[in-house]
């Protein structure tokens, strides 16, 4: 068999597509393999490149094969689908990997490890759990509700809420209180568990070096600190602090044409969970400078010029910059005034 160059792997649940391709460009093979031949199939490959599309699962593979001795590089499933010629089948997906990962323009995604994966692991099931708490404390309002009982928004109101069910149950009927109580008691675990989830995030925060640097930035706490250390690749892939901020989605979205240059709003690509923890985290850094008139000069000028919620992306996308230098210096956050 001829020498085996670079190699477009399709991956799947049980059944996987495979495409080799040789220096000259000729197809080497085309075929499934189950998931228990992927490893010995590629052991027995001369060491090539292996291109893989960024999804579930792709890490651990990329992660296995590159033990092997294999050069292995994650593509972003959009990317790659410009090169599928026709049709959507598994070899035509793995031919297309398999073109894409030799362009020299492609954008590739790093491959984490198993501690960042284990961290954002935490991560997202405290996000899910958070949005389950609020589904449930959205219900129990609602419900309150249909029978004349409005309670203030905030930890303050739900406590409110919790004592009318748990201790005034004057005005309820019997099998709303006992659905109520239910909705009650889960709301309790769930704080419990959030909770629980925090403590082991913090816990992680402190002993990353990279994370604690973060986290002096304003605006940046230990949930966001160590979501950016474990989801943020090697800064040096990244030539500036914009194009970190345009990985993540906070730059003008570009659409021009004829000539015409037209800028709509934030692109939204990349991480949405990181983004978000930064757009909540300049909301508040702008709260607290406009109810005690602090500050720099810029965060006064960008509340005088702006709307809240384009100050609070805006000074997100400033914040995402200043991360990208303290990541790529290895350095503490100065404030302007100390700088």
């Amino acid at each position: 068999m001829q020498e085996v160059a670079v190699v477009g792997l399709d991956l799947a649940k049980n059944v996987f597509q495979v495409h080799g391709v040789a220096a000259d460009g000729s197809v080497v093979f085309r075929r499934q393999l189950r998931r228990g031949q992927v490893l010995s199939f590629f052991d027995e490959l001369n060491r090539c490149l292996v291109g893989i599309e960024a999804c579930a699962s792709a890490n651990h593979w990329a992660r296995g094969l590159t033990s092997l001795g294999h050069e292995v590089r994650l593509m972003p499933p959009a990317y790659v689908k410009a090169y599928v010629k026709r049709g959507k089948t598994d070899a035509a997906d793995a031919e297309a990997i398999a073109e894409a990962v030799t362009r020299p323009t492609m954008r590739f995604v790093a491959v984490k490890t198993t501690a960042q994966q284990a961290v954002l692991m935490l991560h997202k099931t405290r996000d899910l759990l958070v949005r389950q708490r609020t589904m449930l404390i959205n219900a129990l309002r609602g419900h309150l509700g249909e029978f004349g009982v409005v309670t203030p928004q905030g930890s303050a109101g739900v406590q409110a809420a919790l004592r009318l069910i748990i201790l005034e149950r004057d005005g309820l009927p019997e099998l709303a209180q006992a659905a109520l109580r239910g909705l009650a008691g889960q709301l309790e675990v769930l704080g419990r568990e959030i909770e629980a989830l925090e403590r082991r995030i913090l816990n992680w925060h402190r002993t990353d070096e990279t994370s604690r640097r973060l986290a002096t930035i304003p605006g940046i706490g230990p949930i966001t600190a160590s979501a950016m250390a474990a989801s943020a690749p090697d800064p040096s892939l990244f030539r500036s602090g914009r194009q970190f901020a345009a990985w993540l989605g906070l730059t003008p979205r570009a659409h021009s044409s004829g000539g015409k240059e037209l800028q709509a709003g934030i692109s939204k690509m990349g991480d949405g969970y990181l983004r978000r923890l930064l757009v909540v985290g300049a909301t508040a850094v702008l709260r607290m400078a406009r109810q005690r008139s602090t500050g720099s000069d810029w965060i006064r000028g960008l509340l005088d010029r702006k709307k809240p919620k384009a100050a609070a992306v805006a000074l997100a996308n400033k914040t995402a910059r200043i991360a990208w230098v303290l990541m790529a210096r290895k350095e503490i956050y100065a404030p302007p005034a100390a700088a």
